[in-house]
């Protein structure tokens, strides 16, 4: 395993967390978005896309840019990267997401605004949940959002000809996962990007952050054998081979105009 590719991880999901993280704790911690609950939605939703979009071109040259332990799931059941692999995957992911979490508490914590109620952008259910969705409902929404959001992942990231739109794909469903589960749960779909914050804040977070490892994962075994199923007869390409291809291709237009 490479240490570019775990540092990439690493610090993609950092990133992930310091600036997706930051936007929503500053939607409903801060309240920056006045009482407007729609537009911390779509203020933390896009947050979430449109960073990972980025990273997306940015590190899928290096290590596929999963920064996310249920994308590596995803990937590992539908054998797609090794088990060695995929366990230093996750070790990178969630240390990033943890010192993520720290860097970003410690901006926040200089602030002359910030208190324990306004929090970190942590997920939830039951009292922490928007509409009060209990343990059950959130499990089933995380899985449900889990599943979409790697399923698109490993399909879009399947063939060499999608590279050039596989980025554009993840992100705009990663929003969309948002935009629906942020009142559910506030949206995980990512184990790192949970326990990073929850670890900081602690108390409720920190009890029920279990849900948001358990149930991203489930989601994205299912998601790994429904791809397997519905592509059997499709040969998988590695995400590092296509995202280097994705790039690759603007560069080459460049040097022929």
């Amino acid at each position: 395993m490479s240490v570019r590719k775990l540092a990439a991880e690493a610090a993609g999901t950092a990133l992930l967390v310091i600036f997706a993280v930051g936007a929503a704790t500053l939607s409903f911690g801060f309240k920056l978005t006045g009482a407007s609950t729609s537009a911390g939605v779509v203020t933390t939703a896009l947050a979430f896309g449109l960073v990972l979009l980025a990273l997306a071109y940015a590190l899928g040259p290096v290590s596929g840019c999963h920064v996310n332990p249920a994308v590596t799931v995803g990937f590992l059941l539908a054998k797609r990267i090794s088990l060695r692999d995929a366990v230093g995957y996750w070790i990178a992911q969630f240390a990033g997401g943890i010192a993520g979490a720290i860097v970003l508490w410690g901006i926040f914590e200089s602030s002359t605004q910030y208190t324990e109620s306004v929090g970190l952008g942590t997920d939830g259910y039951d009292a922490h949940s928007m509409i009060h969705v209990g343990v059950a409902g959130a499990f089933l929404a995380e899985v449900i959002l889990t599943f979409l959001f790697v399923f698109v992942v490993l399909q879009v990231t399947r063939q060499v000809e999608s590279a050039a739109v596989a980025g554009l794909a993840i992100g705009l469903t990663l929003a969309v996962v948002h935009i629906f589960g942020i009142p559910l749960t506030g949206t995980s779909v990512n184990p790192a990007r949970s326990l990073g914050p929850a670890l900081v804040v602690r108390g409720d977070a920190l009890n029920q952050v279990w849900l948001f490892i358990v149930a991203p994962c489930v989601g994205a075994a299912i998601a790994a054998y429904a791809s397997r199923f519905l592509v059997s007869d499709t040969a998988p390409v590695d995400v590092a081979v296509d995202m280097r291809d994705t790039v690759a291709a603007p560069a080459a237009a460049a040097t022929t105009t």
